[in-house]
């Protein structure tokens, strides 16, 4: 009677990388030869060997794709047997070179006493991947294997200023002699603000308003001011003095000149001066003296 077949891998192993060559052997330990070996993959017939006695039949496989993982399963038949024996089944796993680890951070400031975290990942690569993190050339945590593509993370707290620096990771799967570092990731120490600085921003622009608002004022406190002396100073040099009418322009002016008394005379000379606007047509002044009598 044939016994079931067992179907293995000739190399060894069922991790394989894409464009690999692999081998797989259908044997059946007992049984009247001849045998016929028929290999499937996924319930599909691809290959079928004919052997004269009870040695391995290979089949010589190459992995293209994807769908080259499986599901195999190889199946022995005689004269005697009637519908044959199948063999287990096998399922070939990609391993994939992973691709160069991304390591990252919320942040890259931090104050004394802060916790920050760490997240390191690769794109690309079979699973699993493992994860190792480095300050410097130290590491700061055990190995972090994840089983999903999914990032590491570790938590760090910054507790003095050796904490702070450049950090690494690396990042490895079951993919031989692939092993890839990181990029380099550093963190700096935040400057601490001082609660001081909102209040002298703010005097400052108090100040800043004031001397704005103390320039605009000038003209109208220094001008009319300097319009005013000089005004009272012309008036005290001619000796004049003058009358204005309020509903008349400031142009308007009549000015009175009053001489000395002499002792002889008791009346003084009294003169009037109307003075008009200097933009009309030029005119003589009228002078009008008048005899005021003083009595003692």
């Amino acid at each position: 009677m044939l016994s079931n077949p067992r179907l293995i891998p000739v190399q060894g192993t069922l991790n394989v990388v894409m464009n690999q060559n692999v081998s797989l052997s259908c044997h059946s330990d007992s049984g009247t030869p001849p045998v016929r070996y028929t290999l499937f993959k996924h319930n599909q017939k691809i290959s079928t060997l004919n052997r004269p006695d009870l040695t391995a039949s290979l089949f010589n496989l190459t992995i293209n794709s994807a769908s080259d993982m499986g599901e195999y399963k190889c199946k022995a038949e005689n004269n005697i047997s009637g519908g044959g024996k199948y063999s287990n089944s096998l399922n070939f796993t990609l391993k994939e070179p992973i691709s160069k680890p991304m390591l990252s951070s919320p942040t890259s400031q931090a104050k004394e006493g802060q916790n920050v975290t760490l997240s390191c990942l690769s794109e690309n690569g079979s699973l699993p991947i493992t994860y190792t993190f480095f300050k410097g050339r130290q590491s700061i945590s055990p190995p972090v294997k994840m089983q999903k593509r999914e990032a590491a993370v570790i938590f760090l707290f910054m507790n003095s200023s050796s904490d702070f620096g450049t950090y690494k990771c690396r990042a490895e799967n079951s993919f031989r002699n692939n092993t890839k570092y990181s990029n380099s990731f550093n963190f700096t120490l935040a400057e601490e603000r001082s609660h001081s600085q909102p209040l002298i921003i703010s005097l400052g622009l108090i100040l800043l308003l004031f001397i704005i608002g103390f320039a605009l004022a000038i003209p109208f406190l220094i001008i009319p001011s300097y319009k005013a002396k000089k005004f009272k100073s012309t008036r005290s040099s001619t000796g004049f003095t003058s009358t204005t009418n309020a509903e008349e322009p400031e142009d308007y002016v009549i000015y009175t000149e009053i001489e000395p008394v002499k002792p002889e005379e008791e009346y003084v000379n009294f003169s009037v001066i109307r003075r008009e606007d200097e933009k009309a047509e030029k005119a003589a002044c009228a002078t009008v003296y008048s005899k005021v009598f003083i009595r003692h």
